[in-house]
């Protein structure tokens, strides 16, 4: 077993949003013309790594951040007697809770209709009696007891008003001259604030229903997962967190008296192709939905949810934009905001001794809500306003070899000019296009 490094320093850990980044030291500051490469949550994974086989090496040193908790042993055998082949468990914490979030929740509102369940999500995770299973929580609402619920990703605190977690962890990750992720270099760093968590009232657990009078029972909750396109690789670990939490609400008795039934979906990490999905579940019977992958796809299917009256948490999730979005109460997510992610990525940028630095970010509410963070962060830290840049390239469904040239040698291009000794990439799979872009413009990057 790889040894796992924790941060518990104090000075490590970022325990409240507003905490400040640390400044960098002029003495630290690195200027011998190599660049470090860092990278978020999307693209810190193996799967971007294989994106550059031809190119053995290049990652070695990138450093970044993501979502991520230290999983116990028990969990990863959970999910690995569902998906046997699993290797990844990127999300998979997340996609759990959010389905767990959502049983309980119809189960305390003795009702599987979506703007009723919705109605009790969030106190799902605050106010109650502690439960750390599924079972416990669903022996506590039988008893006509609010639960409030602890579980892999949502540990130390509840939601927020906005239906989000007030408090999370970061993974700092690295990567090896295999140009995979080198587990034994990962930390993680505490972040958020548990004072954020709702004071709201919420609504204490329904009475008992009636035999025969559930409010559209059985609960059917459909998922919009990642299978195809761009966020495909997460896809088996979202699943396999998504059909675990399935098992074991079933196990424990199910949801209204029945066993939930799960439909399956693609988001093709496409607004149009989850539009599609969704119209499929709908026509199904679902009224509760875990996903969508990403921002821009949850702000694109968000109309159809509010007119359809779907209950939707999403696993992964994570831009700014939807943190006040008019949603009609129905949409939350077990992803934290970015702006906590920017904080903890501006933090390792500036402990790096960087001091004049280049983000180059995905032009969608993901990408854009980042970048726009992490120059802010960088800038309250003390790096000066015109040693940050950003720039934004085009998304696409789907990248072909041709926009290695008209899209991104450009960017190349432009980095090569301002001369930055840190590069932040925050995209998907493509980020493999803006690597091989900078090495183009003979770009060399630092690897410790």
């Amino acid at each position: 077993m790889r040894r796992i490094s924790v941060l518990v320093a104090l000075g490590a850990v970022v325990l409240a949003a507003g905490c400040a980044t640390k400044k960098a030291d002029p003495l630290e500051t690195v200027h011998d013309g190599q660049v470090r490469l860092f990278g978020t949550d999307g693209n810190m994974s193996d799967s971007f790594g294989d994106t550059l086989k031809g190119e053995p090496g290049v990652l070695a040193g990138m450093k970044g951040t993501k979502p991520l908790n230290p999983l116990s042993e028990d969990f990863k055998r959970r999910l690995r007697a569902v998906d046997s082949a699993l290797t990844d468990y990127t999300y998979s914490a997340e996609s759990y809770d959010a389905t767990v979030v959502e049983a309980l929740a119809a189960e305390a509102a003795r009702s599987a209709d979506g703007p009723t369940i919705a109605k009790y999500v969030t106190g799902i995770t605050v106010g109650g009696t502690r439960c750390e299973s599924v079972k416990a929580c669903l022996d506590l609402i039988r008893a006509g007891k609010d639960p409030e619920y602890r579980g892999v990703s949502l540990r130390r605190s509840g939601f927020t008003d906005a239906g989000e977690p007030s408090t999370t962890m970061y993974g700092t990750l690295n990567f090896g001259r295999d140009n995979h992720i080198d587990d034994a270099k990962t930390e993680y760093v505490g972040a958020g604030d548990e004072s954020t968590e709702t004071k709201a009232a919420q609504p204490p657990v329904a009475p008992p229903s009636k035999p025969g009078k559930v409010t559209g029972g059985p609960l059917r909750i459909g998922g919009l997962v990642p299978h195809t396109g761009a966020l495909g690789y997460v896809g088996p670990s979202i699943t396999a967190g998504l059909k675990l939490a399935i098992n074991e609400i079933n196990e424990a008795g199910g949801v209204l008296g029945e066993p939930v039934q799960f439909v399956d979906g693609d988001d093709g990490t496409s607004g149009d192709v989850a539009n599609s999905t969704l119209d499929a579940l709908i026509a199904k019977g679902v009224t509760a939905v875990v996903g969508p992958c990403c921002s821009g796809v949850s702000l694109k299917v968000l109309p159809k949810i509010v007119e359809h009256g779907i209950v939707t948490i999403s696993m992964s999730a994570t831009s700014d934009a939807l943190t006040n979005i008019d949603d009609h109460g129905l949409f939350f997510r077990t992803a934290p905001p970015d702006k906590l992610q920017a904080k903890a990525l501006a933090d390792i940028v500036m402990r790096d001794g960087s001091d004049k630095v280049m983000i180059i970010a995905r032009d969608d509410a993901y990408g854009n809500g980042l970048k726009q963070a992490v120059q802010a962060d960088l800038a309250a830290a003390g790096v000066r306003a015109g040693n940050v840049r950003g720039m934004s390239y085009k998304v696409k469904d789907k990248y072909d070899p041709n926009d290695l040239n008209t899209l991104f040698r450009p960017i190349g291009h432009n980095v090569k000019q301002f001369a930055p000794n840190a590069v932040v990439i925050v995209g998907f799979e493509e980020s493999g296009m803006v690597v091989k872009a900078l090495k183009a413009e003979g770009i060399v990057f630092r690897a410790s």
